[in-house]
């Protein structure tokens, strides 16, 4: 079978049935050998780097009921919070002066940041700290509101697409559209935005063909970051019962993808970390290449639960970041606290 493998690392994609058969297969030194080819076809593009990127999560307010997640909207064991724009200012000078290049804003959808609030606050990160990147991850907005939040200085959105298969993907999100989710997706490339893509890991229901079909939409999308994450359960959500996902079935999906997409930014999630205290070491080893400590303040830190057993709730800023320097360095790798853009992306402002 490891001439799958093999093929995989040259054309860069396979078959439906040659994907399957390597999603089936239980063999470990094939799974050994998938990792240390998509660790290689890593190196081959960013040597040993790691790309630090500082999180914010700026509100857990929402107005979507995704099933699976933690913060949903009917949720009403949820204490929730939204930083104003001079805490955010705060959290990221906080984060410069430890060294970060990159501030990512994660929220739910939450209407309170209209498209004027939000370009304040980008047009005032840009102001105070103009060699950072600022990335985006807020959820399904219209063309308009993608376009004014990238004039206003953003430069990437994250978007898991979350499962590429309709049925699942309505079935998961109560009163949302599949087809507006990939719109939405294809509405940031269009822009000009660096996207990120990204699915879960063992929803229930899902199944190999499932996570092929991810596959095969990654590749037609060709993201310039994809973020790949097992399923957790949470207990306040419809499917607190339901069994996760795993951490080797998340780390062959990386490694995949690492081969199918050589150049993409890969991160080692928080989620593998939590499911495994060496998940996101073992990620950095599988072909991942971003890691993301959070920023958010202490203060408000556990009120954002996507998932339980979240692993980073209580750790200082400060401390967060010499940790996960400290465990890339014993892992072989070196960080990088530049931008770390996707290789040849330059902004366009054409976005009208």
């Amino acid at each position: 079978m490891e001439f799958l493998v093999d093929k995989l690392q040259k054309d860069e994609f396979l078959t439906s049935a040659e994907f399957k058969s390597l999603l089936e297969n239980r063999d470990e030194k094939l799974k050994d050998y998938l990792f240390s080819k998509a660790l290689e076809t890593k190196i081959q593009n960013f040597e040993d780097k790691v790309f630090m990127r500082g999180l914010i999560e700026f509100t857990n307010y929402c107005k979507n009921n995704c099933l699976y997640c933690g913060i949903r909207r009917s949720n009403n064991n949820v204490i929730r919070y939204r930083l104003s724009k001079d805490e955010i200012l705060n959290v990221c000078k906080e984060g410069y002066e430890l060294g970060y290049k990159t501030f990512v804003l994660q929220g739910g959808e939450d209407n309170y940041f209209t498209d004027e609030i939000m370009e304040d606050i980008i047009k005032q990160i840009k102001y105070n700290f103009p060699t950072c990147a600022v990335t985006l991850s807020l959820g399904e907005r219209n063309y308009e509101s993608y376009s004014r939040l990238f004039k206003a200085g953003a430069d990437r959105y994250l978007l898991r697409h979350e499962t590429a298969s309709k049925r699942l993907y309505e079935k998961l999100h109560p009163n949302m559209s599949y087809d507006n989710r990939i719109k939405c997706l294809n509405d940031l490339k269009k822009i000009g935005f660096q996207v990120g893509a990204g699915f879960m890991v063992g929803l229930p229901e899902q199944n190999d063909d499932d996570l092929i079909e991810d596959l095969f939409f990654l590749k037609s999308l060709n993201p310039h970051m994809v973020g790949i994450g097992p399923f957790i359960p949470q207990k306040d959500t419809p499917l607190n019962n339901e069994i996760g996902g795993t951490v080797e079935k998340t780390l062959i999906l990386l490694s995949l993808v690492r081969l199918m997409l050589p150049k993409v930014l890969l991160p080692a999630t928080t989620a593998l970390g939590s499911l495994d205290f060496l998940g996101r070491e073992k990620a950095l080893k599988a072909g991942a290449n971003v890691v993301m400590p959070n920023l958010t303040p202490l203060s408000v830190r556990d009120k954002y639960i996507l998932y339980d057993g979240k692993i980073c709730t209580g750790d200082e800023s400060a401390s967060c970041r010499l940790c996960i320097e400290s465990r890339i360095n014993k892992s072989g790798f070196k960080i990088d606290m530049s931008r770390g853009d996707y290789k040849n992306w330059r902004r366009v402002e054409n976005v009208y």
